[in-house]
């Protein structure tokens, strides 16, 4: 059981994570929410629609196979949590993907058979067309609408609705009516309609699919930056390599240079530098020794290191990171609350009509025949296509546009939310900066040049790394060090033409970012800057135009941070890791803020998902792009800004989009209702006003310039 426990009062409860495939819409989430916490034992549930995950808050007497029946009870089959939990979602986008197609192959064949009979083809010939329709359709219909067949008879099986109720209901009666009008040689049979109807269905809900496949959060991935094994010490002193899952607490092990940690722990022996740019965001390597504090996913950068282990597997603070990203995250389905009652109202007011329409005419004496023809009607021009299409539509029209100029945008639902942000708070370090520190050259004369790069060439250390690319970008040829050795915490040293020279901290402690290069007597001190991005003070401007005043949160030291601020005009907060930052963001919604989070760094993590909306660049680690709902590649922060106003001109689109489908519902329904449409028309009615809508978003192509 993938559970956790926690404590509320004085009682202990479980929290257990499942995977629910068949939660596909606002109105699941809010059964599942409401009905479980309606189960004894169970106190609450909170359901995740981008994960298709539901996080369960329940007495420990309660086991997995309870849950997941009181899941299945409710219309929802679900299982464990994997270690890749939304594996299952690029199963069903192609699932999605190939039921599209076949619909859309269906589609085009049987219309170039339905325009003859529009032509007015009779007797034999229009039976023929029918009769090849039919060969067509039957197959389409049945492997194309089995995403809609398969949730509408979990639904009915469970006693409840749901939208594709009446979805099933519509293809299911048209295709009967259209084999009943072959058979007999009836004058109008409605392949085309049922075909065309699951293929802009399919279509609406495959651009869904992509845009959900996009947003995935890669908790899998953030927890496989940990190491996957370490070398445990035994008491008789051998090593033994042992998983990272079997660590236990209270282990000796060796981290060898160049290793990533595979558990918190403290440092027993030996010195060394940690790389703790994934965890914190600072550029600059931590020195560690005896009695420091380290953390899994930190790479020991320069000497051995023995660690007695303190915390494993998910109690690690990688692990903890993981847990805040996911449970921020959860948060996002808030925004859905109007559409679960939308879709709560949708079904049981289309069955109604269509009922209404299908009794009245029967009174009316139409006859079943006609009665059933006006309630198929009603059933398909009520089709909610145009306002399906309305939102992924706009979306991925948008998110190509941005696509063009640099910024990939995963969630579709983020442009809703960006247009919606009311200030943007920017980490430092790899946001603001371009991440990689880089050397002032201009003190060094050619010899020290040559030294430097023949000491920095052999060194992990990230400025020694820094220094050497600096120096090769220069075409400077590296001088023949002899005897080169690198000492964990020390530098590199060795000796060149009899004299002893060395890569090492430089005495001057005050050096923010700094290394030192002794030549025998000879010193000097070679300063770092993380240069800002060129058009870093452009784009905060223009963030401002939007109405997002901005300002700095950063893990990074308070100094260098304010140095940054100070430059841009900015207020700014440095020191700050990731309950830091996360409380940062909770304080700026509890105060009535929708805040726009932009970083890269592992500790930025928590707050990119717990921000309104969020940002990261390409060089961001794993699980802050993962975590955030666009990227953007370069080394120009514009992208940012131009997120924002084109978020701002799709929402508007969107708005004008749902406009027109409640303006097509009232005028299609009454006519539907009083009998003056066919299927046929009902069903290109439909057809027209999903491509009203689509044209319509395709002006947002354009909107990135």
């Amino acid at each position: 059981m993938n559970a956790s426990a926690i404590i509320q009062g004085e009682t202990p409860l479980a929290v257990t994570r499942l995977t629910v495939p068949g939660m596909k819409c606002a109105g699941c989430i809010g059964k599942i929410e409401r009905e479980l916490a309606k189960t004894p034992g169970i106190t609450g549930a909170r359901a995740n629609l981008s994960a298709k995950r539901v996080a369960i808050t329940h007495d420990p007497a309660l086991d997995e196979g309870a849950l997941t029946a009181a899941l299945l009870a409710l219309g929802f089959e679900s299982q464990p949590v994997a270690d890749n939990p939304l594996a299952s979602d690029d199963a069903e986008r192609r699932r999605l993907t190939r039921a599209l197609g076949v619909a859309g192959f269906g589609m085009m064949n049987i219309m170039l058979l339905s325009v003859s009979v529009w032509s007015g083809a009779d007797g034999a010939t229009r039976a023929l067309f029918h009769w090849l329709s039919a060969l067509i359709a039957l197959p389409v219909i049945a492997y194309s609408g089995r995403p809609f067949f398969a949730s509408a008879w979990m639904a009915l099986s469970h006693r409840r609705t749901n939208m594709d109720v009446p979805i099933s209901i519509g293809v299911i009666l048209a295709t009967c009516m259209s084999l009943y009008e072959t058979v007999t040689g009836g004058a109008h049979a409605f392949f085309d309609s049922a075909v065309m109807l699951l293929f802009f269905l399919l279509a609406g809900r495959a651009l869904d699919a992509e845009m959900r496949t996009r947003t995935r959060a890669g908790i899998g991935a953030l927890l496989g930056r940990m190491g996957k094994s370490a070398s445990v010490i035994g008491p008789d002193c051998t090593a033994r390599r042992v998983a990272a899952k079997d660590l236990l607490p209270g282990m000796l092990v060796l981290v060898a240079a160049g290793e990533a940690l595979a558990a918190d722990g403290e440092v027993v022996e030996g010195a060394s530098t940690l790389d703790n740019a994934m965890l914190t965001g600072e550029s600059a390597p931590e020195p560690v020794g005896q009695g420091s504090v380290v953390h899994a996913g930190a790479i020991n950068v320069s000497a051995p290191l023995r660690i007695r282990l303190t915390h494993v597997a998910e109690d690690t603070a990688l692990a903890e990171i993981a847990r805040l990203m996911d449970e921020a995250g959860q948060s996002r389905s808030a925004y859905v609350r109007i559409a679960d009652r939308a879709s709560r109202l949708y079904a049981p007011v289309v069955h109604a009509l269509a009922l209404a329409a299908f009794a009245g005419w029967m009174i009316a004496g139409a006859g079943w025949h006609a009665s059933l023809t006006i309630a198929i009607a009603v059933l398909i021009i009520t089709c909610p296509c145009a306002m399906g299409l309305a939102v992924p539509a706009a979306q991925v029209v948008a998110s190509g546009a941005l696509l063009r100029r640099g910024l990939l945008v995963k969630d579709g639902s983020a442009l809703e939310r960006l247009a919606e942000c009311d200030v943007a708070v920017l980490d430092k370090t790899g946001t603001l900066t371009l991440g990689s520190p880089r050397p002032d050259l201009s003190k060094l004369d050619a010899e020290a040049r040559a030294v430097a790069l023949g000491l920095a060439q052999t060194s992990r250390h990230p400025l020694s790394r820094g220094l050497a690319a600096a120096l090769r970008a220069a075409e400077v040829e590296p001088a023949q060090i002899e005897g080169l050795a690198e000492v964990g915490g020390k530098g590199v040293t060795g000796r060149w033409q009899g004299n002893a020279v060395a890569l090492e901290k430089p005495e001057d402690a005050g050096q923010a970012l700094a290394t030192g290069l002794r030549i025998g007597q000879r010193l000097h001190t070679i300063p770092f800057s993380d240069p800002l991005r060129p058009d870093a003070a452009a784009t905060l401007a223009a963030l401002a135009a939007e109405g997002l005043p901005t300002r700095i949160l950063s893990g990074d030291r308070a100094a260098p941070v304010a140095a940054c601020a100070a430059a841009l005009g900015i207020p700014s907060q440095g020191e700050a890791d990731p309950r830091a930052k996360l409380a940062a963001l909770e304080a700026l919604k509890a105060a009535g803020h929708r805040p726009l989070m932009v970083g890269d760094g592992l500790n930025d993590g928590p707050a990119l998902a717990a921000a309104h909306a969020s940002i990261a660049p390409g060089t961001a680690s794993d699980a802050s792009q993962q975590a955030a709902d666009a990227v953007f590649i370069g080394e120009a922060l514009m992208p940012v800004a131009l997120a924002v106003r084109v978020a701002k001109a799709t929402m508007r689109i969107v708005r004008q989009n749902f406009g027109f489908s409640i303006a097509y519902n009232v005028l299609a329904v009454p006519l539907a209702l009083t009998g003056q449409v066919t299927p046929l028309v009902a069903a290109i009615a439909m057809s027209v006003s999903s491509l009203v809508v689509i044209a319509n978003s395709l002006r947002l192509s354009g909107a990135a310039r």
